[in-house]
């Protein structure tokens, strides 16, 4: 079952990000103008894209990324990974709002903006492999919450460190 589950969470974040990198480039080519940028077909393809494909996709991979979570053990890669993935969904987010403001008439940006923020979703996708597919030792273990640590004394289990005047 985890290598079902694995699997199509992996396949959802490939669609996903696939959408994250499409934007930009749609963004791209309706500053150059063309057939692209006429509002016929720019809004058609962009609302397909973020609302019936990405959007979709985003929440799976979220969905079973949270059921996965339940399965391994988690550490400070995982909550690294986490952070990652925070800032793909506020790219993501941003995306949306940008194509609210497009559709409002608003373009804040340039052509030359919208290429730089399409080497994001690169960075962010091969970082969070990177961090799946190594789960570094670097960053070393989470701490136990207190209550653990605790609840360990209690049970005659490590003991609390000395005060500094006990050490003296």
């Amino acid at each position: 079952m985890y290598f079902w589950l694995k699997l199509l969470h992996i396949g959802a974040v490939m669609v996903w990000f696939c959408g994250l990198f499409f934007l930009p480039r749609l963004f791209v080519a309706r500053h150059r103008g063309g057939r692209d940028a006429h509002p016929a077909y720019f809004n058609l393809v962009t609302n397909l894209l973020f609302f019936r494909i990405a959007t979709p996709a985003g929440i799976v991979a979220i969905a079973l990324g949270m059921v996965l979570i339940g399965m391994v053990p988690f550490g400070a890669w995982l909550a690294a990974k986490l952070l990652l993935v925070m800032a793909a969904v506020l790219l993501h987010l941003y995306f949306g709002l940008h194509l609210y403001a497009l559709g409002q008439g608003h373009d804040r940006h340039s052509a030359g903006f919208y290429r730089v923020v399409g080497w994001v979703p690169l960075l962010l996708l091969l970082a969070l492999a990177a961090l799946t597919g190594a789960k570094p030792r670097t960053f070393g273990d989470l701490p136990p919450p207190p209550v653990a640590a605790a609840e360990a004394h209690a049970a005659g289990g490590a003991s609390s460190p000395p005060s500094s005047s006990a050490a003296l």
